[in-house]
C-alpha cells in the first residue's frame, strides 16, 4: 500500500473501535484519579493493549505504561503520549467527591487518543510497513498539583521528581526514543480555530513557603506575638510591585496562594504558609524572576521580625515544539478536519511537561478542538466525541506513517539538533532543588 492507502486503513480501522475508543474517554472522564496515584486509569490501559497484543511495561514512575509495537528493521522509535492524570476542581460535575480530582483539562481524551491511535496501527496491520517502532506511553502526573505529597515521595525515595515526564527521563524510560508526539485538547473559548500548534510556552519552578512568627493573644497582647499573615501580605504586595521589572517578552508569571493563614482568630498568626509558580519563557528568565521573589519574601519577613522558611522544587522546561513535526501535523490534522482551521498560535503561558522532553528530543504538543468550556474550569467536558477521541487518533496514527513508512524521522532528526542532553538537563533540574531558612530581623543570619 501507499501512503495514502496506509492512513485509510488506519482510519478505517480506529472508525470500527469507535465505541469503544469513546467508551473509554468517558470512562476515565468519570474516574479521574490524581498525579502518581492514576491505578485505575493505568488497569484501563493496559487492558487495551492485553486485547491488542502489545507487550507492555507497567508501574514506570508509580504508574506509568508503555506499550511497544514493532516495526521492520532498526529504524528511528516514535513515541505517542497520553496523560493519565487529572486536577483539583471540585466544583466539576463529575468530580471524584473524595479527592476533587476532574479531568477539566482533557487528559481523558488524550488517553482515548492514544489507545485509538494504537488500535488503528495495530488493526490495520500497518507494521510491516514501518521502518521503525512505536511506542504508546500512558504517562502519570502532568497536572502540577499536591506539591506537599510529591515533595514527600521524593523524601521517601518513591521518585526524584515531582512529575510524570521528568521522573521517567531519569528513570531511562525515554532512552529508547527517538521522538515524542501527543495532542492536548481544546475547546473555543480556549483556543482559536479546530487546531493548532504554538512554537513554544513557558516553564516554571515552584517554591513552598512558611513564615513562622510568634503566637500571642490577639485582643489582649498582640504587642507580645509577630504576626506571620502581614509578613505574608507584605510579601505578595512586594511580589506585586515587582512586575513592572518584568520584561513583557519573558512572558513571566508569578502567581502565589496562601494556604494556611494562620489557626485562630483570636491568635496572631504564628504560622502562615504559601505555594507560588515562577513562569516565563525562558530558563534565563525564570530564574531571573526568581531572585526577586526571593528577595520580596526575605524582605517581609525581616520587615515583621519573621522567620522565612523557603522551599524550591524544580518544575517544567519552557516548550520548544519541533517545526517539522508541526508541519506534519497541520497536513495530517489537515486530512481529519478541514485544513483552514489551523492556526499557529503564540507563545504560551502556560506549562507542560513535555517542555522538559523538547530539551532532549523533537517534540510536538499541539492542540485540537472537542471540548467546551474554560480549561482548567467547572464547565470543561468533552463535546464532540468525534473531534474529541477520534481526531487525535487518527492524526497521531497517520503521523506514524510519514514518519516512519516515508522516512520523514530519519529527516528531522539529521535537522533538529536537541537544547541539551539528558545528562545536561538532569543535572539542571536537581540544581533546582534547595531548602532556605531565613532569620527573623533580630537574629543572626
Amino acid at each position: 500500500m501507499d501512503k495514502a492507502e496506509l492512513k485509510s486503513a488506519i482510519c478505517r480501522a480506529i472508525d470500527h473501535k469507535r465505541e469503544e475508543i469513546i467508551g473509554v474517554g468517558e470512562a476515565i472522564m468519570d474516574r479521574p484519579e490524581l498525579g502518581f496515584k492514576e491505578w485505575k486509569t493505568a488497569d484501563r490501559v493496559c487492558a487495551v493493549f492485553d486485547e491488542l497484543g502489545l507487550p507492555y511495561e507497567r508501574d514506570l514512575a508509580l504508574t506509568g505504561v508503555k506499550a511497544r509495537l514493532k516495526g521492520k528493521g532498526d529504524g528511528p522509535t516514535v513515541a505517542l503520549m497520553g496523560e493519565l492524570d487529572a486536577l483539583i476542581v471540585p466544583d466539576h460535575p463529575r468530580a471524584d467527591l473524595s479527592t476533587g480530582a476532574a479531568h477539566a483539562c482533557g487528559h481523558n481524551a488524550q488517553i482515548a487518543g492514544l489507545l485509538g491511535a494504537a488500535y488503528g496501527l495495530v488493526e490495520s496491520s500497518v507494521s510491516g510497513d514501518l521502518a521503525g517502532d512505536v511506542i504508546f506511553f500512558a504517562v502519570p502526573a502532568e497536572e502540577y498539583v499536591e506539591i506537599e505529597y510529591r515533595r514527600e515521595l521524593v523524601r521517601e525515595g518513591k521518585t526524584t521528581f515531582l512529575a510524570g515526564k521528568p521522573e521517567l527521563v531519569q528513570l531511562g524510560y525515554f532512552d529508547d526514543v527517538d521522538m515524542a508526539i501527543m495532542i492536548h485538547s481544546s475547546s473555543p473559548e480556549h483556543a482559536d480555530g479546530a487546531m493548532g500548534v504554538a512554537s513554544s510556552s513557558n516553564g516554571f519552578l515552584a517554591k513552598t513557603v512558611a513564615f513562622v512568627g510568634k503566637a500571642a493573644h490577639a485582643g489582649g497582647s498582640p504587642e507580645k506575638g509577630i504576626n506571620a499573615l502581614n509578613a505574608a501580605q507584605l510579601a505578595l504586595s512586594a511580589i506585586n510591585a515587582q512586575r513592572e521589572t518584568f520584561r513583557d517578552q519573558d512572558c513571566v508569571r508569578v502567581h502565589p496562594i496562601i494556604t494556611k493563614g494562620g489557626d485562630l482568630v483570636n491568635i496572631i498568626p504564628s504560622e502562615v504558609r504559601m505555594e507560588t509558580y515562577i513562569r516565563a519563557r525562558t530558563q534565563e528568565a525564570i530564574l531571573d524572576a526568581e531572585v526577586k521573589v526571593d528577595r520580596a519574601l526575605k524582605g517581609a519577613a525581616y520587615a515583621m521580625g519573621c522567620s522565612v522558611e523557603i522551599e524550591t522544587v524544580p518544575g517544567y522546561m519552557p516548550l520548544r515544539n519541533s517545526p517539522k513535526l508541526r508541519e506534519l501535523f497541520k497536513e495530517n490534522a489537515g486530512y481529519i478536519l478541514e485544513p483552514e482551521e489551523y492556526r499557529d498560535y503564540p507563545h504560551g503561558g502556560g506549562s507542560t511537561d513535555a517542555g522538559d522532553l523538547s530539551q532532549i528530543m523533537p517534540v510536538l504538543h499541539p492542540a485540537m478542538t472537542g471540548a467546551k468550556g474554560v480549561i482548567h474550569g467547572s464547565d470543561w467536558e468533552i463535546a464532540d466525541v468525534e473531534a474529541g477521541y477520534l481526531a487525535p487518533a487518527k492524526t497521531m496514527a497517520t503521523m506514524v506513517v510519514d514518519l516512519l513508512a516515508d522516512g520523514q524521522a530519519e529527516d528531522i532528526l539529521r535537522c533538529e539538533k536537541p537544547a541539551m542532553t539528558k545528562e545536561e538537563y538532569l543535572e539542571k533540574q536537581r540544581g533546582i532543588f534547595r531548602s532556605e531558612r531565613f532569620n527573623r530581623g533580630d537574629e543572626p543570619a
